[in-house]
């Protein structure tokens, strides 16, 4: 924090030396509001389709999408979904990765078949509002989906569960118009290991690595959100074309095993990557990660002390929440993950990747996705410049997609990887 309060110092006195008429006369909110009329925001990670799946068991002819404010009582808890098309429009989203996401726990088959729905239920939704949104599968269509005024709508998979650790699903998948995958979920691949779990291969097996070359040869981002730092190293090492990070954020300001290390930030100034900054309250405030850890040793000091006794647990444990207020994640913690990827990483290695619908709640002010504009404005207020605001909000992606695509595009007389299909002898 010490660097980023130099850098801030030296900006404000850059400020203040130069001429009066360069100097911005325009308020935070006038340069937001401008960065985002001129590049809508490209949110890198939504879940609206688990969502539709978990609540309507993909059973949409009837579901409106227009407005999802009275859609508590589809859900267990009583929450109202983050997002819907008005909502989108107000928080300045041009462009979307909707996340066809199926839980890591299910066995391999069964995640090739509900990725595959997940892809249906997304491309049906889309479909059902051509006026509204747009199927976009390279950057030229994205851009040309934002000109026409639609939210350009992309798929992302999140795990490499989805594709049963097979390169012909992983092919017909991209097919389908997946254009990223997240190497791993919550849970180890047999090739890949998490950062949620315990270590199993010492980041990328020889066949996560052909995965990774197979990925950027047709055209597909690799995302190490979820991945260990291990594959974080591994991917670059091997890496033709710019990585993402789908929803992530920096392990410097919160120490969660899901945020990207100064190691490897400092590594996305060669590679071209993004960091696509998450939302995810407990991803963003340190004082709350570390008052869910605090509660969950109490949850283990409860249990042991009153064994066999749930009721007794129960009391103790609310009356601990009680006396033990929950942290709240703000805006302005958002913004200081920013701060520190610019400081580590540079200005092109940021994006936004909200996770919205797959979280309970955003962060203070940014409780659902018409929260996009304020973020904006407490950056303009740090004294990012509007053109460093397009860059987060859409450029730096849509330069990362680019260079994708034209490493694809070099690879063409590359073959595919092979592994041989497994036999029934």
């Amino acid at each position: 924090m010490i660097r980023t309060f130099a850098l801030a110092t030296t900006a404000s006195l850059a400020l203040l030396a130069a001429p009066a008429a360069a100097q911005e006369t325009r308020t935070p909110e006038e340069i937001a509001a401008a960065a985002l009329e001129a590049a809508p925001v490209f949110d890198g990670h939504n879940d609206v389709p688990i969502q539709l799946r978990g609540r309507f068991g993909n059973v949409i002819n009837e579901f409106d999408f227009a407005d999802t404010s009275d859609t508590g009582e589809t859900h267990p808890a009583g929450r109202v979904m983050h997002t819907d098309l008005g909502r989108l429009r107000e928080g300045g989203v041009g462009a979307q990765f909707w996340s066809v996401y199926v839980p890591a726990s299910l066995d391999e088959p069964e995640a090739v078949q509900a990725t595959i729905e997940q892809i249906d239920v997304t491309k049906r939704l889309i479909a059902r509002y051509p006026d509204e949104l747009a199927l976009a599968l390279t950057a030229d269509d994205v851009a040309a989906a934002m000109a026409a005024g639609k939210i350009a709508s992309l798929l992302g998979m999140e795990g490499g569960h989805s594709i049963g650790s097979s390169l012909a699903v992983l092919r017909q998948t991209y097919d389908l118009g997946a254009r990223y995958m997240t190497l791993t979920h919550s849970k180890n691949t047999p090739w890949a290991d998490s950062a949620t779990d315990t270590p199993a291969h010492d980041g990328l097996t020889d066949f996560g690595k052909d995965l990774v070359r197979e990925m950027q040869r047709i055209g597909m981002l690799v995302d190490l959100s979820h991945v260990s730092e291990k594959v974080m190293l591994d991917t670059l090492d091997i890496a033709g074309a710019p990585v993402i990070f789908s929803h992530s954020g920096a392990r410097a300001i919160n120490g969660h095993a899901r945020n990207v290390p100064d190691s490897v930030l400092a590594r996305l100034v060669d590679n071209g990557g993004v960091v696509m900054v998450v939302a995810l309250p407990g991803f963003l405030s340190e004082a709350q990660r570390q008052w869910y850890a605090d509660r969950q040793a109490e949850i283990a000091r409860l249990e042991a002390l009153w064994q066999g006794q749930p009721d007794a647990q129960r009391a103790a444990l609310a009356a601990w929440d009680e006396a033990n207020e929950m942290p709240l994640a703000t805006i302005s913690d958002m913004a200081d993950h920013i701060d520190h990827i610019r400081m580590v990483a540079g200005i092109d290695a940021i994006g936004i990747g909200g996770d919205y619908d797959g979280m309970t709640t955003g962060p203070v002010g940014m409780e659902d996705v018409t929260g996009y504009p304020a973020l904006f404005i407490e950056l303009a207020r740090r004294g990012y410049s509007q053109a460093d605001l397009e860059k987060i909000a859409n450029g730096n992606i849509m330069r990362a997609m680019r260079q994708a695509e034209a490493y694809a595009a070099s690879q063409s007389g590359v073959p595919p990887y092979e592994y041989p299909a497994a036999r029934e002898d």
